[in-house]
């Protein structure tokens, strides 16, 4: 079972009653994608005064309310190119705002290494995805990859709520290079047998 369809079978349960929910609201999917984004503004914020518990579990909620845009969108009919577009825009911004609310304290409190990882936890996290896009531009589907945005968002915001987040980041940064260069060799074998 590939590490996508475990996701999808863990949220089917969850995101179904609560998509059938949201389709009798005036909610659109994109509002819903706006909406997370503003909250993990939020939970980034928190991050920044130090509140790690609250902004790590706001991290989580926020982070949560990706799995039902999509899902609206299909639900009511109303997927499209823009929509998806937006969410993915969204998600990776999701993703630096909270790595460089982390980066502020850390830079606040002179933790020089700990500003050096964030940056690289940051840029190889947002590789990850970039190598999906850029492959999905050519032509070539990759959503493989051992440790994607779910995984990503679950260790940072565990890192916050258990202020452990050095650890939390290595552990992103190390995964993350290892899944950037799964994903590269995936998009390589592909374009070979496409040949």
């Amino acid at each position: 079972m590939s590490n996508l369809d475990w996701r999808r079978k863990i949220s089917a349960g969850f995101v179904a009653p609560i998509t059938k929910v949201l389709a009798r609201t005036p909610l659109t999917p994109n509002a819903i994608t706006y909406i997370g984004f503003i909250l993990i503004c939020v939970a980034a914020a928190l991050v920044a005064n130090r509140q790690f518990l609250w902004g790590g579990i706001g991290v989580l909620v926020a982070s949560a309310m990706d799995a039902f845009d999509g899902a609206l969108a299909r639900h009511i009919g109303k997927a499209s190119r823009f929509g998806a577009v937006l969410d993915s825009t969204l998600d990776r911004l999701s993703e630096g705002v909270v790595l460089l609310s982390v980066i502020y304290v850390l830079a606040r409190d002179g933790m020089e290494l700990g500003v050096v990882l964030g940056g690289a936890t940051l840029l190889l996290s947002l590789s990850v995805s970039y190598i999906r896009a850029r492959a999905e531009s050519v032509g070539v589907e990759c959503v493989e990859g051992w440790f994607t945005r779910t995984e990503r968002v679950i260790v940072i915001a565990l890192g916050l709520i258990l202020n452990q987040i050095i650890i939390a980041m290595a552990i992103v940064a190390m995964l993350s290079l290892i899944t950037a260069a799964q994903r590269l060799y995936v998009v390589w074998r592909k374009l070979q047998s496409a040949k």
